[in-house]
């Protein structure tokens, strides 16, 4: 009787190869959450797909008149606050990594801004000897991810998600960086740095 070959079995492939360098990498920091990644559950700052209608109906009925527009509106205004602990000399690693995670998991790299608080990111003080027209206009384009300085926030514009660095810098420079931050977040802001040194910061950056 003629054997029958086996039907060749079908393996998953690698999902691109940010994802292989990643799975070899052991994660040294708690990674951030991204945010539901499914259609059905949108990303924070994503409202996702409309929804239809509902058929309209007639006042009264035990209903209350619909106030879940401005609710929703006002939970949004503040972005979810996620911090990593990290050692001074290990804020801006622990920042890079928190930003691949967020990659990986499918946020778009013009949704990202990194702020470093003491020495600048390797990428912004490469761009910036080029000129600050051309390092700010990349900002403007919008299509990758941005690394500005804490004593520039002011020029930073908003973005879904911004990573914070506390890698040093003076008290005053840190506290008014934090709560710059958090205003130019639209979803998510990751602080990276000693738990309690960003603690401080951000109840004198608030004025408490």
């Amino acid at each position: 009787m003629p054997l029958i070959p086996e039907e060749p079995q079908i393996h998953e492939s690698a999902q691109g190869p940010r994802a292989t360098a990643a799975a070899g990498r052991p994660a040294s920091t708690p990674r951030p959450v991204p945010g539901p990644r499914s259609a059905a559950s949108p990303r924070p700052g994503h409202p996702g797909p409309p929804k239809p209608a509902a058929p309209a109906s007639k006042p009264g009925a035990g209903q209350s008149p619909a106030k879940s527009p401005e609710n929703r509106s006002d939970q949004r205004a503040t972005p979810q606050l996620q911090l990593i602990p990290a050692p001074l000399d290990g804020a801006l690693d622990a920042a890079e990594e928190a930003l691949d995670l967020l990659l990986e998991s499918g946020r778009a790299p013009g949704e990202i801004l990194v702020l470093t608080t003491g020495d600048p990111h390797p990428w912004a003080a490469h761009e910036l000897s080029f000129g600050e027209a051309a390092y700010w206009a990349q900002q403007d384009t919008g299509d990758d991810v941005f690394f500005v300085g804490a004593s520039a926030v002011e020029r930073a514009a908003a973005r879904p998600v911004v990573i914070v660095a506390v890698n040093g810098g003076d008290e005053e420079t840190a506290a008014r960086a934090l709560p710059a931050a958090m205003t130019r977040a639209g979803a998510l802001l990751v602080v990276c740095g000693d738990p309690q040194r960003v603690t401080a910061l951000l109840g004198v950056g608030a004025g408490v």
